[in-house]
């Protein structure tokens, strides 16, 4: 079996300086700064929110739920502060823990009004926010994409 590769590390790659150039274009960004604050406080409000709403004594299992899935929100919010380059590409993540959201009152049978709009919500708001990362990600990748096409012209 022959080596394909003749780089034995990802720095000795000519591509990395690219892929390093592009991910300080998704962090420079104004909308990338706005979508990774906006993470830590959807996370931080579903963190807290079973003591807010004043739910959590009659839905226990949803008050789990919300504290550990907005621990993780924030931690990914975070993640996508400091190492922008790997938790950009798991910023879908955050759309299937909205989605998530929205359906565990009704998965658990704890159903009230106070538990499912808030849950609707913050799962709503999530999900638009992993979205508009997924977006901002995409639309950077297909700019350096097409920059480079223009290059080879």
């Amino acid at each position: 079996m022959s080596d394909v590769s003749e780089y034995r590390e990802i720095s000795e790659h000519p591509d990395v300086a690219e892929m390093r150039q592009r991910y300080e274009r998704i962090t420079a960004s104004s909308q990338a700064t706005v979508i990774d604050g906006l993470v830590l406080l959807a996370g931080a409000w579903l963190a807290i929110s079973p003591w807010v709403v004043h739910f959590n004594t009659s839905a226990p299992s949803v008050t789990i739920n919300n504290l550990i899935l907005g621990v993780l929100v924030a931690v990914i919010a975070l993640g996508l502060t400091w190492t922008p380059a790997r938790m950009y590409r798991l910023s879908w993540a955050m759309v299937a823990v909205g989605i998530w959201v929205i359906i565990v009152p009704f998965v658990t049978g704890q159903v009230s009004a106070g538990v499912v709009w808030t849950n609707a919500i913050t799962g709503g708001v999530t999900v638009l926010l992993g979205l508009a990362a997924v977006g901002t990600l995409l639309s950077t990748t297909m700019g350096s994409d097409r920059s480079a096409l223009a290059r080879q012209r």
